[in-house]
This record gives structure tokens, sequence and C-alpha cells, in this order.
């Protein structure tokens, strides 16, 4: 029986986590389930998986929620909760699905207590990436990607040898709107931006899928989960996200992984590594699909790519600010406060105003993130 705590528990990557825990009753256990605000949700997830802790956004929302908890359970709040969910408790894996940068701190202190990570929280690495791929290397910590794309790389590279990686090519759908032109995109809405064409995921990820944000910031997480450089890390469209990526090596061989978008299956895979199950995800008919299409990544109609791809390259707070100016941006085009092709301009702006500082620590990185979120506020 292995035992299994989730960080946003609530949220997409959660309750297909979840989803993939219900099937497999004896072999999973449920240790700790944290959220944010949804309580509902929370409760009944409570009701069906009996954690041993479970942890809220705050002191107030734990006061509200702790009479309906069955005895026995520990209750705990804020980011002090998120770090005893992960790193407490008699979890083997802590799948990570909280969104932004918030999963930083806790994530360290999983991989501190020698808990392998599930890891579905990019901000994690994209802020951070130095400090948490040394500590998992020196505990002996495995970090098992559930992104789609990184799952695809993962597997693609099992049992080759990494020196002969000629690249990597993580593939995009292109998010909402693949087909619009920068002119197209003066008056979309809030609502034409949720509409995924292939997905079915949290709407700030969405947005990111529609800026290309979020293919950036997965650059970057190759980088740091594949040790390679930025140069062997490519990014394809592809429309019909069939193949999820693809590593070519050094021979001219490439080898891809494919399958209908699902996130349930890299999910499942992190957690029954290195074995496979069965899944509840529809089996892939080439023949029904027909055709696979690919387009070359167009940086002058995506530039949130290149810009996160050039703060890759310049390391150190570089990538803390790009995610740290998205996510404020991104709130702010949610909350209906900005348009929507003004988050790539405020990042833009908070970049050209950045001083970077090299091999920063997590002080460092958390000044950094701090000021940035203040910056992008007021822009």
């Amino acid at each position: 029986m292995k035992k299994i705590s989730v960080l946003g528990s609530t949220g997409s990557i959660g309750t297909q986590t979840l989803d993939v825990i219900a099937m497999h009753p004896d072999s999973f256990q449920v240790d700790g389930l944290a959220a944010g605000t949804n309580t509902a949700l929370l409760l009944e997830q409570v009701r069906r998986f009996n954690p041993r802790r479970v942890s809220v956004a705050t002191k107030e929302l734990a006061d509200e929620i702790r009479s309906s908890l069955p005895s026995g359970i520990q209750l705990y709040s804020g980011n002090e909760g998120l770090v005893e969910v992960a790193a407490g408790g008699d979890a083997e894996i802590v799948v990570t699905a909280v969104m932004g940068s918030v999963g930083l701190q806790s994530t360290l202190a999983a991989i501190e207590a020698g808990k392998h990570i599930g890891l579905a929280n990019k901000e994690t690495l994209v802020t951070a990436g130095h400090l948490v791929t040394e500590l998992a290397n020196r505990k002996g910590v495995k970090l098992f990607p559930i992104d789609s794309e990184h799952s695809a790389i993962f597997q693609c590279l099992n049992g080759e040898n990494l020196a002969d990686i000629a690249c990597i090519t993580l593939t995009a759908s292109g998010g909402s709107f693949r087909d619009f032109t920068r002119d197209q995109l003066k008056n979309v809405t809030v609502e034409d931006a949720l509409r995924h064409p292939n997905w079915s995921m949290g709407a700030k990820i969405t947005i990111d899928s529609a800026t290309m944000v979020n293919k950036g910031l997965e650059v970057i997480e190759a980088h740091w989960l594949f040790g390679l450089p930025y140069e062997q890390v490519n990014v394809l469209l592809h429309p019909e996200s069939i193949i999820h990526s693809y590593v070519e090596f050094r021979d001219s061989s490439i080898i891809a992984q494919l399958g209908n978008p699902d996130m349930r299956v890299p999910i499942q895979y992190a957690l029954t590594y290195p074995d496979r199950w069965e899944s509840p995800a529809q089996r892939l008919s080439l023949a029904e699909i027909g055709r696979l299409t690919f387009r070359e990544m167009d940086y002058e109609r995506f530039p949130a790519l290149k810009l996160a791809m050039d703060c890759g390259k310049a390391g150190g707070t570089a990538t803390t600010a790009f995610n740290a100016a998205n996510e404020i941006a991104v709130a702010r085009f949610l909350r209906h406060e900005i348009p929507f092709l003004r988050i790539e301009e405020i990042i833009a702006e908070v970049l050209h105003r950045h001083i970077n500082e090299d091999n920063p620590n997590l002080e460092q990185i958390e000044s950094c993130d701090k000021r940035v979120r203040e910056l992008a506020a007021t822009l």
C-alpha cells in the first residue's frame, strides 16, 4: 500500500490524482490533503479518502470546517499547513499540484523529509530549480514529472544514455487563440481565453497556455528536470496534442510518446513508476485521427515564450521575476482589470526593470518574488 499526500487536492490536477487513487483502492492510501478555499469539495474528499492530515488556505477556513472533520484528523492552515501535509506524516510520494510559486517551500520541505515528488507545480523548478534539484540529489529523492510534456520526455528516456540526446522537443497545442493574429487578440475576453480546445485545466494554466507562457515555464522546467542546456530544448506547435513530446538522439532516431489528451495517464505513471497499470483513458486510434499536423514556433506571434526562454538562459532571479510578473498579470486579466495582450506587456516591463541576481538563495528568491508582485500589481 503506497501512501500519498496531495497538495492542491481541489484543483484540476489534484482531483484527477484522486480519481487515479480511487481506481486502485488496494494499492494507494491518502495520507494528507491540502486545499485552498474550496472547503466544500475538500470535505467531500476527506469523507471519501479519510486522510490523516488536512490543510486549508487560512486559519478562518480551518475554524469553519473543524467541526465537520472526523475525529483523529490533524487540521492545519496557511503555508505552514502546506509544509505540514507535505513533510509530515507517512506519505511516500507527495503530489505537488498547487498553483504558482506558493508550492516552493512545501516541495523543499517534502524533499528534505525524504519524500518522492510527483511534480505538477512547474513554478517550483522555474523559481528555484538549482535549489530543488540539488536538494533532491543530496536526499536521494526522485522528481516524477506530471506535466504531460515532461512525462513524455521522462518515458522516452527510459533506459537511454543521456549523453546520446541530440535534443528534446516539447509540443504545444497553441491554446485557445492559436489561429488568431496579434490584431485579433486585442479584444478577446476572459471567457474566450478559458475555452481550451484540447485539455481540461484550471483557469490560470489555461490562460498561460493561450499566451504560451506555460510552454516557456515548461522549457525552464525541462532544463532542470533533464539537465539539458536550453539550446537542446525545442518547442513545436502540434494542435492535436497527440504527440506529447519527443526526444531526438545523435544517431537521428526519434522516440515520441503518444496518447489522447488525458492528464490521468501521466499522473498515474508518476504514482506507479516503473510499472504501468490499467488506465481510464480512452485508447488512441491513429486511424480515426487520420493525420497529425505541426508548425514551427512563431516567436513574434508568441513573444512571452521567447521572454521565458531568454530568462532561462539568463538564470539567477530572472525566471523568478518572469513567473511572479505573469502570476499577477494573469490574476488581473481574470478579474477583468486588464486586456489579454497586457499580460505579456506587464511581464516585459517588469523584466526591463529587473536587476538579476546570480545563484540566489531561498531568501533572495522570495524577496525577488515579493518585489515583482508588488510592481506588477501597479503597472
